[in-house]
């Protein structure tokens, strides 16, 4: 019998300055039983960085022609795909070809290991409050118990 994704609910409150996005999401996520915690938490962040009305998740490991998440304008066209980890170069040529904000994937494919945007130092600070927040309400992943 095959295992089932595990269903995970969370609120999440975005503000974001940069952008003028004001909002609260309702997130319900899949977790795949082959997808690690820390791979469910990077989709959220994900989320979080690029959030919009229009922005949703993929369906995860389970389905591999789609992204981690998406984001489709009114007339159905792709306008936003981000993939989660470190994407292979067939995938980066797919998004490229389907969807407009692809300038992340091909700084990815042309080498660079670094966001202009959101320098490393940033995402480990950001990881170290998520780390925190899962300290103080008890949460802990299976490796750290």
């Amino acid at each position: 019998m095959a295992l089932r994704s595990t269903i995970y609910k969370a609120q999440l409150a975005v503000a974001d300055v940069d952008r003028g996005y004001y909002a609260d999401h309702a997130l319900t996520l899949a977790r795949h039983p082959s997808e690690t915690e820390e791979r469910m938490m990077v989709r959220v962040l994900a989320f979080a960085l690029h959030a919009s009305e229009a922005l949703s998740f993929g369906r995860g490991l389970s389905s591999e022609d789609e992204p981690d998440l998406s984001e489709y304008d009114d007339t159905g066209n792709l306008m936003l795909w981000v993939e989660v980890g470190l994407p292979d170069e067939r995938w980066i040529r797919k998004a490229a070809a389907r969807t407009r904000r692809m300038l992340r994937a091909r700084r990815i494919a042309a080498g660079e290991r670094t966001s202009l945007i959101r320098p490393l130092a940033d995402s480990i600070a950001t990881m170290e409050i998520m780390d925190e927040a899962r300290r103080q309400i008890g949460e802990a992943y299976a490796e750290e118990r």
